[in-house]
């Protein structure tokens, strides 16, 4: 991990926070081969019930950094355009697999790769300048983090194609009642607010987190029957763990549960 990419664990979360200001906390090597390291460490910390993204100045991220993919697009290697592609897939869908709760904290410019990592992540929480948008198609480009995929499961093909197609950099209000991010907050509120949250999903059962997790990501891509029935094979199995005693027992006992994971 470099200076582009910071990690700090403080209070129960891991703070991820994209540090290229001067660049709109355009994406470079860096950064994209940061997304799998910095999963990598959270998930392997017990001390870590959550994963916090943001960015540094005046930007969330304004995408890919265009000088490093031209390094590959104005190749005419399909290997080092293949290697590209890969590299962007991989960096966002190893965010998307995150066994922990991730958060956006969307501050400022948020476009292209900037989308496709508030789309990677469990829950949006942007600060009230925010402006946001797809914008690959303003430089000729595909998304190749997945907001051609994922937008139109978040907030309808018509509005996703509109994102898609304009370009546009759109107020974060609006993308809000399409139902893009959970709630919008003062640019100086920001912060306070993930850190209320953050503690808010620390509380929990990170056991139960990450069960309940699993099931929505998988069930959207299931039948209704076959959801539901797996639903309840995972309950089955949770029913038996020490954190589902442990949330009984404390709300008889009227004290807080004290959770362990397992």
């Amino acid at each position: 991990m470099t200076q582009d990419m910071l990690y700090e664990v403080r209070n129960g979360a891991a703070w991820v926070t994209l540090n290229r200001p001067d660049a709109l906390n355009a994406m470079n090597q860096n950064i994209l081969d940061g997304y799998s390291e910095v999963i990598e460490k959270a998930e392997k910390d017990p001390e870590v019930k959550a994963v916090v993204f943001t960015g540094s100045g005046r930007a969330f991220s304004a995408g890919a950094d265009l000088k490093y993919v031209l390094q590959f697009m104005g190749s005419g290697d399909p290997v080092k355009v293949r290697t590209f592609m890969k590299q962007a897939y991989e960096a966002f869908a190893r965010v998307g697999e995150c066994e922990k709760p991730t958060i956006a904290a969307v501050n400022g410019i948020t476009a292209a790769g900037g989308l496709e990592l508030t789309l990677a992540c469990d829950l949006v929480i942007a600060a009230e300048s925010v402006k946001i948008g797809d914008g690959h198609i303003n430089f000729g480009m595909l998304p190749g983090g997945g907001s051609a995929i994922r937008l139109p499961r978040k907030i309808s093909e018509t509005r996703a194609k509109y994102l898609l197609f304009t370009g546009e950099l759109l107020p974060v209000q609006k993308v809000a009642d399409w139902g893009l991010i959970n709630e919008i907050v003062p640019d100086d509120q920001l912060i306070p607010r993930v850190e209320e949250l953050v503690a808010k999903l620390t509380s929990k059962s990170p056991l139960a987190m990450r069960l309940m997790k699993h099931l929505v990501d998988q069930a959207l891509d299931m039948p209704l029957d076959r959801a539901l029935q797996t639903e309840m094979q995972v309950w089955e199995a949770y029913g038996q763990s020490e954190d589902v005693i442990e949330g009984l027992t404390a709300f008889t006992e009227k004290r807080k549960p004290a959770y362990k994971g397992r």
